[in-house]
């Protein structure tokens, strides 16, 4: 029951903690003056991914790689799978050929770099750092690309759009108070603040509880972080994309997949690495790391034929995920 209380526990504390770190941080940039669109890109971008980051770090600073690594890899294949997979299944996605070609690629890239640095290195500060710079770069473009206009927004842009129109009241605050009042920057400085403090406490429980219940079920730390961690720090983007489903908003829940994924491995893994280097496990970089590179092309093929997503894919997706789930799972 520890054990349960724990995981549970944690993950609550994660995903209550990142709204309120996300209102507070985006409140406070607005009474500063920063535009919409980088708060976006940024702020909401990312901050949606703490949960994911906050784990990952706390796993990695304690020796727990199994953990730290299965959580990105394991997000990425369950946002593919599983949430695509049921966001499909309420609404075909319709996929628009900018976006794929833009978008869609750089998740397949993104899966071959983390799958070729498991195989040959590991996820020292240097690969960090270049992960981090590709981010900035990647933020960089979309900013430019969102303010010029084109073909269809950006994976980026639409990750924050997806959870500003689940969380209602993100921009009130900041938009309706005087741009820099001591009192207003307070107090979205608290909110940010206490945030923050309930994620890196959410953050402490889920480990140390994934960790308890390996050792209770003898079940790899590595099997534990690539399904039941992954899962759980992967909820806000399954209610953002399920959501958008149910509102025909089928674009944005595609977007919301794909900037997820990218951020994941080049933020999370990238700030992971720079802050608590560590190996990428045999298991998974023989294995689990080949699955998100083929279930990432397989994305962009099912988008590629027709450039929609039906109810048919979506349910092949999903079988897929409980397919890989029992093949890692211990007997």
């Amino acid at each position: 029951m520890d054990v349960a209380l724990s995981i549970l526990g944690g993950l609550a504390l994660l995903v209550l903690g990142g709204e309120f770190l996300v209102r507070g941080a985006v409140q406070l940039a607005e009474r500063m003056g920063v535009s919409p669109l980088l708060i976006g890109l940024t702020l909401v971008g990312f901050g949606t991914s703490t949960p994911e980051l906050v784990t990952s770090v706390q796993a990695a600073l304690i020796g727990s790689s199994g953990i730290a690594v299965g959580n990105i890899v394991g997000s990425n294949i369950a946002n593919i799978l599983l949430i695509l997979g049921l966001a499909a299944l309420i609404s075909p996605i319709a996929v628009p050929s900018g976006a794929l070609k833009r978008d869609g690629v750089l998740v397949v890239a993104t899966a071959a770099l983390l799958a070729l640095v498991g195989w040959t290195l590991a996820l020292e500060r240097w690969v960090g750092a270049l992960f981090v710079a590709g981010l900035v770069a990647y933020i960089v473009y979309a900013w430019r690309q969102e303010r010029v206009g084109g073909d269809g927004h950006t994976a980026a842009f639409e990750k924050a759009e997806a959870f500003e129109a689940v969380h209602a009241g993100v921009h009130q605050a900041g938009a309706s108070a005087p741009k820099a009042g001591l009192a207003g920057v307070a107090l979205s400085l608290a909110f940010a603040l206490g945030g923050l403090a309930l994620v890196v406490l959410g953050g402490g429980y889920l480990v140390e509880g994934a960790i308890a219940l390996a050792q209770r079920f003898g079940i790899s730390e590595t099997v534990i972080g690539l399904t039941i961690v992954a899962v759980g720090t992967s909820m806000p983007e399954f209610v953002t994309s399920v959501v958008a489903a149910i509102r025909r908003q089928s674009d944005v829940a595609l977007g919301n997949v794909l900037g997820s994924n990218i951020y994941n491995i080049l933020g999370i893994g990238g700030l992971t690495a720079l802050i608590a280097p560590t190996a990428v496990p045999p298991e998974i970089a023989r294995f689990d790391n080949l699955v998100m590179l083929a279930v990432s092309g397989l994305l962009l093929a099912f988008a590629w034929t027709g450039l929609r997503i039906g109810r048919r894919e979506g349910a092949a997706l999903v079988l897929g995920y409980g397919l890989y789930v029992w093949a890692i799972w211990p007997t």
